[in-house]
């Protein structure tokens, strides 16, 4: 080495991050020497220590805010705010209508560029409404989103009912519905028992910029006639960024120009706005102020800070409003970046209802709310509700319902930044046995691969990673393995070879394939838009292609933001090329989803099309429930990062999006004993359940606490273990009737006002309360409980809780408020196995809470847990649980389902019994009575019916006398 580059890594080593950074840099440097022929590239020793240091700086201080835009350093928004609310430019030409079997088209023409715009409206089965606005005849076509709706919508035909100079009255399939197209100033009403429910521009806030010629064919051409809502100065194209926008050091150049789209929505009546994930922010969305808007950009924000609106790694544009009465839904189809802002007033309704005699002047909330995206068309879907769950439904019908996971990924993951080698991995396996902590699946971060060489292994560190899967998959687990987007730049590393020869990586504007700096250094990034790329990624995984790999591996989508260190924004460039010649600030919120998309169709196509994936994707979308899981990135080792994990999860679940979670304990920083044992108390009672740590925190296994932090931590994890049954069920409830598995209390008591801004608590499913205790040294925790009807029952000691409204609950350590509602029946595991595959053939135990009225029902999913064979060859059942008039049933609830299991509900117990039965009969279909074991709890009001030993499968009673 020379001396000059020796001097130079003698920097000071300012964190502990940095030496072992700088550890790294020494790693990386032998590693080069050694195989120095094999590169045709290399960066500079200082090169890459200054990129490391520029990432520690980023990780130590979290989020340094410099590193990312404000609203105001946004190009287009700083455009769209120069309109002025209440002012439209736009008047609909109602003489262009044209009425067709699908849906109604006509134009609009901008007042002051008079440039003509086509809309389209549909209504789609379902009680959903379309809203498409494009250009008539652009200069190249607009970027449309393919591939997240799951098909194209069915329409039914919109009639015109009345038709003017000035109006136009569109009639529904429904009679109690009708669209209103006011022509000057353009603004559409839906209306709903004649009530407006939603209107479109009513602020005027309708913003389309159309495609142009470059600056210097337009000049000539054109002589520098004002156009669109842009300005026509030189100073002014420069300032508002229409052409060229620079943050830093970097210069985004715009290759078509502007083409950013807006629109407003005035939701009558709504005060209560929730959605549009993911933020560190409260489940209740705020209203917004200038440079204080909520952002959809994917990005990799390490330690992001908490309530901002700033964006980070996933984007769902979708808004749902709900108030008593109904719930509607917004879904902005749009994959650009994009702004959202909203304010909740009080509007005094002049004719809220348009038929007249009907109409008196009232005052009611209204939230307005503003979209902005810096680029496609606009595309938006108005989900009609009126009930929360239709509204997920209709989303769910345009963009898909949660993938049904394996049964596996809904035990608990322990992982790490890293496990250092095969012996690592089996002992930290052996730890969960030796301390009789269940889990399901261990996982390998970056380091287990040759230089972060993806689809490969450290052959020093994991010699023989054959051996090691086989070893666990004796004890019926699982291995996960990262497997990032970006790929090293090495032209002998097989992988990036192959891509490079096909040409199959993003391009930059320049067309030379986009690189950037990620944790292999020197990378190039696989262009997923490229349905051939993905083609190509998802053979990856064929155990011919992906050595070393088994059955039992599946995978973590990691950085596929995707994350570029150094980049823009931490992120790549908007002027990068993707397949199509379309720029990336097109798709950049696709991006994840696209790699997720691959990696699943990766793992289902290696097992022949007969096994489930299991694929976690940090970085996600709309639709991105198809394919698997996500979590909430790079949190802290914080009491306020656990508090705002559970509205980030409610958020996201609301969003068609399941299967999520949040690392326990925290990413970032080392967790208190109680800090750690209170996050696995709330991370067992949400949907996925994984301890992930950093390389530069303190080992984190469950039983590295102590005695009392470890039992008490084994005994969450195993009463996980014993709800799977329950959470299965929910799951499956997901796929089928996209059902949140963890939702908002507003959800399931919709006309309970109380409920709308809770988020400290949440239902699981619609039987368990949960109240994860998020404060240190608490001991009382002040617990709603909604329903003026309804009985609550302590889930654990199965006692009555006696009250209305919010109970104080005392609490220790040993764990969290869990309340199962009266008239639920709850299915589980009698006792816990090794993990999930060892629990298949355990006996069931039925808990059943009596409501008011003295009922109670429940249901059970049961397949294999692994295949697609409840989907191909209805091998599953669907059994029904109810309990009335002392008469306790099981039911098939689904005809087309069967499914051969061993598998016995053994005990039964029922909450709320108000005395003690004289005899107890089961009565088997086609078989005899027989007189039933049981026990009674008269302080309690608990009937417990005992060795009942009834296959599941089958139809029986259990008749109480």
């Amino acid at each position: 080495m020379e001396a000059s580059s020796q001097e130079e890594l003698r920097i000071p080593c300012r964190t502990a991050k940095e030496k072992i950074l700088k550890h790294k840099l020494d790693k990386m440097k032998a590693r080069r020497c050694a195989e120095n022929s094999r590169y045709t590239k290399a960066f500079s020793d200082k090169v890459i220590m200054e990129n490391l240091l520029t990432l520690t700086t980023v990780e130590d201080e979290a989020v340094d805010k410099s590193s990312f835009k404000t609203c105001n350093q946004i190009a287009f928004y700083r455009r769209q705010k120069c309109l002025c609310p209440g002012k439209s430019l736009y008047r609909a030409l109602l003489d262009t209508v044209e009425l067709t079997d699908s849906g109604v088209k006509f134009q609009i023409i901008n007042e002051e560029c008079e440039v003509p715009l086509l809309v389209e409206l549909y209504e789609i089965e379902g009680n959903i409404f379309r809203l498409k606005v494009n250009e008539i005849a652009p200069l190249k076509p607009r970027y449309r989103v393919p591939d997240v709706l799951i098909k194209e919508p069915a329409n039914l035909r919109l009639t015109i009912s009345q038709k003017d100079a000035g109006e136009l009255v569109l009639s529904c399939s429904s009679e109690d519905q009708q669209l209103y197209i006011t022509a000057n100033p353009f603004q559409i009403q839906l209306v709903s028992n004649d009530e407006i429910v939603l209107s479109m521009n009513t602020n005027g806030l309708l913003y389309f910029e159309h495609l142009q010629h470059p600056p210097q064919i337009r000049e000539s051409t054109l002589q520098k006639k004002a156009d669109g809502s842009a300005g026509s100065s030189k100073e002014n194209q420069e300032d508002l960024g229409h052409w060229e926008e620079k943050f830093g050091s970097f210069l985004d150049i715009k290759a078509s120009g502007p083409s950013s789209v807006g629109l407003d929505f005035s939701l009558h009546g709504y005060e209560h706005v929730y959605g549009i994930p993911q933020h560190a922010e409260t489940l209740l969305l705020k209203n917004t102020s200038d440079d204080d808007v909520y952002r959809l950009y994917n990005l990799d924000v390490f330690g992001y800070k908490i309530h901002s609106k700033m964006g980070i790694y996933g984007s769902v544009p979708l808004l749902l409003a709900h108030k008593p009465d109904r719930t509607i839904g917004i879904f902005w189809l749009n994959s650009s970046e994009t702004l959202v802002e909203m304010a909740t007033k009080a509007a005094v309704e002049a004719e809220v209802s348009r038929t007249p005699d009907l109409s008196k002047q009232r005052v009611l909330p209204q939230t307005d709310v503003r979209w902005m995206s810096e680029s496609g068309i606009i595309d938006t879907f108005i989900l009609m509700g009126p009930r929360p769950f239709d509204v997920f439904k209709q989303y769910a019908q345009l963009t898909g319902t949660q993938s049904l996971p394996p049964l596996f990924s809904l035990g608990y993951h322990q992982c790490r930044w890293n496990y250092e080698d095969e012996n690592d991995v089996k002992e930290v396996d052996a730890g969960f046995d030796k301390y009789s902590i269940p889990y399901d699946v261990i996982w390998l971060d970056i380091e287990h691969t040759d230089g972060k060489r993806y689809f490969t292994w450290d052959k020093k560190k994991f010699c023989d990673p054959d051996r090691m899967q086989k070893e666990l998959m004796k004890k019926k687990r699982k291995l996960v393995v990262i497997v990032d987007p970006h790929i090293k730049a090495d032209p002998q590393y097989a992988t990036y070879a192959q891509a490079k020869e096909k040409g199959y990586f993003v391009k930059d504007r320049t067309g030379k394939d986009f690189e950037g700096l990620c944790w292999p250094g020197l990378s190039s990034y696989l262009d997923f838009t490229n349905p051939n790329v993905r083609e190509w990624y998802a053979d990856q995984f064929a155990f011919k292609n992906y050595k070393d790999s088994s059955e039992i591996l599946f995978v973590w989508n990691d950085m596929n933001e995707p994350s570029v260190f150094r980049g823009v924004e931490l992120t790549m460039q908007k002027d990068a090329v993707h397949h199509g010649a379309w720029e990336h600030r097109e798709v950049h919120n696709l991006y994840g989803f696209y790699q997720q998309m691959a990696t699943a169709e990766g793992l289902t196509r290696r097992s022949g099309d007969l096994e489930r994936p299991f694929v976690l994707t940090r970085s996600f979308f709309a639709g991105s429930q198809k394919y698997g899981a996500v979590w909430t990135g790079d949190n802290k080792a914080d009491w306020s990062y656990l508090k705002i994990s559970i509205p980030m999860l409610l958020t996201i679940s609301i969003a068609g999006i399941s299967f999520c979670g949040a690392d326990i304990g925290g990413f970032i920083g080392n967790p208190s004993p109680e800090l750690l044992v209170r996050w696995y108390q709330a991370g067992a009672l949400q949907p996925f359940f994984r301890g992930h740590a950093n390389m530069h925190t303190r080992r984190r296994e469950p039983w590295l606490f102590g005695k009392e932090n470890t039992q008490i931590i084994r005994e969450a994890i195993k009463e996980r273990y014993s709800l799977l049954p329950y959470l299965y069920s929910l799951f499956y409830r997901a796929h089928t009737a996209a059902e949140p598995v963890m939702r908002p209390l507003w959800v399931e008591f919709p006309k309970e006002l109380k409920t709308f801004g809770i988020e400290d608590e949440y239902m699981l499913g619609n039987a368990l309360l949960v109240y994860p205790v998020t404060e240190p040294k608490v001991t009382p925790v002040n617990v709603f409980l909604p329903g003026s009807q309804e009985i609550w029952y302590d889930f654990r000691r199965f006692r009555r809780l006696e009250g209305q409204g919010t109970l104080k609950i005392p609490v220790t350590l040993n764990s969290i408020p869990v309340i199962q509602r009266g008239g639920t029946i709850i299915p589980l595991k009698i006792s816990v196995g090794k993990s999930t595959e060892w629990m298949t053939d355990v006996p069931y135990e039925l808990h059943a809470a009596l409501d008011y009225k003295e009922s109670a029902t429940g249901e059970l999913y049961l397949d294999d847990g692994h295949s697609f064979q409840y989907l191909h060859k209805m091998q599953f059942l669907l059994r029904k649980f109810t309990f009335h008039e002392n008469v306790f049933s099981s039911r098939c609830a689904d005809e087309k389902g069967q499914f051969h299991t061993k598998c016995v509900v053994e005990q039964v117990l029922i909450l709320g019994i108000k005395k003690q039965p004289s005899s107890v009969t089961a009565r088997i279909h086609d078989g005899k009575d027989k007189a039933v074991a049981f026990t009674y709890d008269a302080k309690s009001s608990v009937l417990t019916l005992k060795k009942l030993s009834l296959n599941v499968s089958i139809d029986w009673e259990l008749e109480i006398k």
